[in-house]
């Protein structure tokens, strides 16, 4: 009788299983709300720091315009972008030795809890050790200032990488850990086929963090190195522009980092997104 009961509904009769249903799809308004209502609120924000400088009548030296910051990108822009340039290649170089040196040492980590013990502490002792204490050190044992601030940014982005990457291979369900084990899994099987594709969201928000902190550990290993001439970043444009006062480059080199910064995140959520949005919970688009 149960089962006639469990049997006997709509699409029972017929025989046929209930198809699954299709993520809900996002509309042209909701896209263009996503895009418009922050853009809009920066814009909002320009406006306000423009008539906030020409009511009071603030200086350039003290507060230049946005006009003032905008023509300053663009006549400084011969000076600004080589050293860009230097700053963002530190920045994904120490980024990519971070995404290596962190996911080689999480795996070696996570086969042997002596391993662990052993190797952990050291990891904990460099992430926080200050950078800026840190960074006159490098400099002297460094062969070229260069390499100094490529270290300096690697140690602080290695350390959230490693953390989380840990972090995803210890979350494995252990039922599933069994089920490899039952059917007479190896180690490494079960590494390639379950541990690693099942720590990738862990993998995912280390890799966001990473990117921002590793432009961040380059902007102030180069505040602490003073580093100067041809191969300068913009750090260095930053003070230089201070101790000329000359502001309005100052913030052009500001904006020029702040637009790395949400490009390096963007980028990283872009790649986080196409990896997860077909079968993880974070990226999946809920009806409610």
């Amino acid at each position: 009788m149960a089962e006639a009961t469990a049997n006997s509904g709509p699409h029972a009769a017929t025989g046929e299983e209930e198809a699954p249903q299709a993520p809900p799809r996002v509309t042209l308004s909701e896209r263009m709300l996503r895009i418009g209502v922050p853009v809009g609120m920066f814009a909002l924000a320009i406006l306000a720091w423009h008539f906030y400088v020409v009511i009071n009548e603030v200086p350039h030296y003290i507060l230049p315009s946005p006009a003032a910051v905008a023509s300053s990108l663009w006549n400084d822009w011969g000076t600004l972008s080589p050293a860009l340039l230097v700053t963002v290649r530190i920045t994904f170089t120490a980024l990519f030795l971070a995404l290596v040196g962190g996911v080689g040492l999480a795996i070696i980590l996570v086969q042997s809890r002596w391993i662990e013990l052993a190797l952990f502490p050291f990891a904990v002792i460099l992430q926080v050790t200050p950078i800026i204490a840190i960074a006159p050190l490098l400099l002297i044992y460094a062969p070229d200032t260069q390499t100094a601030l490529l270290i300096c940014a690697f140690l602080v982005a290695f350390f959230p990488i490693l953390s989380n990457m840990v972090q995803g291979l210890k979350s494995v369900d252990h039922n599933l850990l069994n089920l490899f084990d039952l059917y007479g899994a190896s180690r490494w099987q079960t590494l390639v086929y379950l541990k690693l594709p099942a720590s990738l969201p862990y993998f995912m928000a280390g890799l966001r963090i990473g990117g921002g902190l590793a432009l961040i550990a380059a902007v102030v290993a180069e505040f602490a190195a003073g580093s100067a001439g041809a191969g300068s970043g913009l750090a260095f444009r930053l003070l230089e522009s201070q101790y000329r006062l000359n502001i309005p480059r100052l913030f052009a080199a500001l904006v020029l980092l702040t637009a790395t910064g949400v490009a390096i995140f963007g980028l990283t959520s872009l790649i986080s997104w196409l990896t997860l949005r077909r079968w993880h919970e974070s990226a999946v688009r809920r009806e409610n």
